[in-house]
């Protein structure tokens, strides 16, 4: 409750992966590939995946300046994550999200300053710092989570 900014940063982007991980938990493999709500052609598991792509991207790619990890082969084409996850398992998108999630942590592990400025340009502006990282992919895995508790709940309806 008192922890410094880093911390604090860390911590509540922790605890939406953790939500976004625990979606998968017990889920079927029929359900992580549905159509949970009508008029989305989201799906659990395209969500995954493509959360697991904006770890990458953010942190290893752009902040880090490393390459894209697999098995992303095309690169930022987006549509590509959420496309693909139809024929991936729930089991194969946690090992997935775990391994972009650790190679997050680990770039930036690297990082003691938040003020630090990524190796890659965004937005054709410049280099975004950390923080900024941190703050976008609270953001953007918060957002997520909310769809997945909906889907969660057509699944609990279901049963």
């Amino acid at each position: 409750m008192r922890a410094d900014e880093r911390t604090t940063l860390e911590q509540f982007l922790d605890e939406h992966r953790a939500g976004v991980r625990r979606a998968l938990d017990g889920l079927a493999d029929a359900d992580v590939r549905d159509r949970l709500l009508p008029d989305t052609p989201m799906t659990v598991g395209g969500i995954v995946k493509h959360l697991a792509q904006m770890e990458d991207l953010w942190f290893t790619v752009k902040f880090g300046g490393g390459d894209w990890p697999p098995p992303w082969p095309h690169g930022e084409r987006e549509e590509w994550a959420w496309e693909s996850a139809a024929l991936d398992t729930g089991a194969e998108l946690a090992a997935l999200y775990d391994a972009a999630c650790a190679r997050s942590r680990a770039v930036a592990g690297r990082q003691p300053d938040l003020d630090a400025l990524a190796a890659r340009p965004s937005f054709g502006k410049g280099p975004v710092n950390l923080r900024w990282v941190f703050v976008h992919m609270i953001r953007e895995t918060a957002q997520h989570r909310g769809h997945l508790d909906l889907m969660l709940d057509v699944v609990r309806g279901r049963t």
